[in-house]
Parts: structure tokens; sequence; C-alpha cells
């Protein structure tokens, strides 16, 4: 069988397909799909087609715009997913163009049916009152098992590698940087051999860029944006470490770059100032003469947070995490500590 009608919803139909492709999404994302899998995305692409419905009804507007603008970002999402265009369009059989409009209809009805949601829910307020009287009506060995939450935070020290590391690396990448320029070597072959990153090491060097992500380091992307096809910058620093860029292709705020990431070496006598550092800090903690959060402003270098009080955050933005979003090797640090207590530099 090619493919059915499963359901009906006004003039809108369900596929057979739409609910096997519902299933290998999760699977692709490592979700654990419950027994009844199918039953409930039948349920939820029902409950979607039923907004959208009255969303057309009440003429709640959605621009093409937006649309295209969240397709785009779910490929550039399945572009870092499998490291390259050329992978994605190998692996789902469809050029990007394919795939775009395979995604239009799916991602207007979404946009549609989110916006049916939000109009619906826009007047309804609940009190916290309220819901401790809908879940003390339920009996207790009904309710849903959580995961228990920590909210911790951390002051993070790098340390720092001595000059000469540094220098050292610089003028490793000169060398590299000549040897491509004359022709003696390739891309491709140094990254694969020399680069630190192992985000890139397997694929040669290789990133697909676009100017508005946010997570690249502001500095590689601007030395990026700055190469002609072709060309190699030279040396530069940013919190990762030392690069050399070569632009492949540029079309637009798109570009395919390579690089070359070198990491100064850190020493045992560079972590041992660190430590020192962290464990005069953790004094004056349990002292009491600074609080945390200023302790995560004056000494921690970990700016992601530093706007968080230090508190580890989790995909969502909150601050309450549970173990298995931990590093492993924060787990073993924080299993003893009780509230209020502070681990040793580690």
């Amino acid at each position: 069988m090619a493919d059915k009608i499963v359901a009906v919803v006004g003039d809108k139909i369900v596929l057979k397909s739409d609910i096997d492709n519902t299933i290998l999404d999760m699977q692709r994302q490592g979700i654990e799909a419950p027994p009844n899998a199918r039953c409930l995305s039948l349920e939820q692409a029902m409950g979607v087609k039923a907004l959208v419905l009255q969303a057309e009804k009440d003429s709640i507007p959605i621009s093409e715009e937006e649309i295209a603008a969240d397709i785009d970002n779910q490929i550039r999402g399945f572009i870092n997913m499998y490291g390259s265009k050329e992978k994605l369009e190998e692996i789902a059989g469809r050029t990007l163009y394919q795939l775009k409009e395979d995604f239009k209809d799916g991602f207007r009805e979404r946009k549609l049916a989110g916006a049916m949601r939000n109009k619906i829910v826009e007047t309804i307020r609940i009190t916290p009152n309220e819901v401790k009287a809908f879940y003390d009506r339920i009996q207790k060995d009904s309710l849903q098992f959580y995961e228990s939450e920590l909210e911790i935070g951390q002051v993070v020290v790098y340390p720092k590698p001595s000059r000469d590391a540094e220098e050292y690396c610089v003028e490793l990448l000169k060398e590299f940087k000549a040897q491509l320029e004359s022709g003696k070597k390739d891309m491709k072959t140094l990254a694969a051999l020399y680069s630190d990153d192992p985000g890139s090491k397997d694929k040669a060097g290789q990133y697909d860029i676009n100017r508005n992500e946010k997570q690249w380091d502001p500095t590689f992307l601007a030395k990026a944006f700055s190469l002609k096809e072709g060309q190699v910058s030279a040396p530069f620093k940013s919190k990762f470490g030392y690069h050399i860029i070569q632009m492949v292709n540029r079309a637009g705020d798109d570009a395919v770059i390579r690089h070359i990431l070198k990491i100064p070496q850190v020493t045992k006598t560079e972590t041992k100032t660190s430590i020192q550092k962290l464990d005069s800090v953790r004094s004056k903690l349990i002292a009491g003469t600074t609080t945390f959060g200023e302790a995560v402003n004056k000494y921690s270098e970990d700016e992601s947070s530093k706007f968080t009080a230090g508190r580890k955050t989790n995909a969502e933005g909150s601050n309450y995490i549970t173990i298995d979003q931990l590093d492993k090797d924060l787990v073993v640090m924080i299993k003893d500590l009780g509230v209020g207590e502070y681990s040793l530099p580690t």
C-alpha cells in the first residue's frame, strides 16, 4: 500500500504517511515512542486540522514570509545535524528546493493552528490555587512521575595558556597559510591532520554558516565573511583558540568555509593557578564575605552564565534542570552536596 486516508476533519485529510513520518521523526531525534504512538500522533494531527479549519474561518493572517523563515530555520537545523547540505540531500533523496516545497503545507498548517490556539487561550487566566485544586482531585497513583530537578550555579575559570604556547599556535597557522597559498597543501588535508576542532575535523574543517546565526563566535563570523572565495585569512584569535579560515564559496548570507583550529596547550602549572583562585573564591563564599551572584560577576569567565548569576539552564532556558541534562563530570561533583553547599574546585 502506497498511502491511504486515515482521518477526515471537515475538508482536511490525514494520511497514513503523515503518521508514519511523525513516528520516524521521533526516532531520528532520539525520542522514545510510547506504545500507543500511532494513536497519539493521529489524535494530534486531527487536533491540528480542527484548529486550521477554524483559523481559516476566522481569517487569521499568516504571512508567507513567516512560513519561509520557519522552513529556512528547520533546513539549517537539519544541515547542522547531518553536517552538510549535500549529506542532507543524500539522506532525504531530495534537493533543498524540493524539501522546502514539501514542508510548505505542513508548516503553514502548524502556523495557523498555533495562531488559532493562541487566540483561544489568550483570555484564559488560571491561578496557582486552581492548579492545585485540579491536581488534588486526581488519585495519587494516577499522577505522572517526573525526574527530580536541580537548580545549580557555577563559577568558571579557564586556565590561561602561556604566551609561548599561544605564539607556537600562531606560527604553526602562519606556516599552514603559506603552504596553502603556495599550493603545496590543500585545506582539506591540513584540517583533517592538524585541526583541534572535533566538530569539523572529520569533515576536513568544513562548516556551512549563515551570517545571522547566533551560535557562531562573532569574531569567527566577521573574519569569515570578510574573505573572498578561495582566500585564506591570517591567523586570528576567538574564544576557542587560534584559527585560519578559507572561504570555499558564498551566496549572500550563506557560506561554506574550511578552517583549522589550534588550541594552545595548558600545563599543570596554569591549571594549579586556576584551582587556587577558585579555592579562594570558595573560602569567601563559605565565610559569607561575598554572595554567589557577586562571585559570578567578579570571577566567572563563562559568558553564557554571567546573565543568570551563574545558574545552569536547560534548552528551554529554565534554571531547573534534570540530572540527565548535566555533564557526567558535573553529576559526580554535586552528588554529595546539600542545598547551599559548595563543591571543591574541579
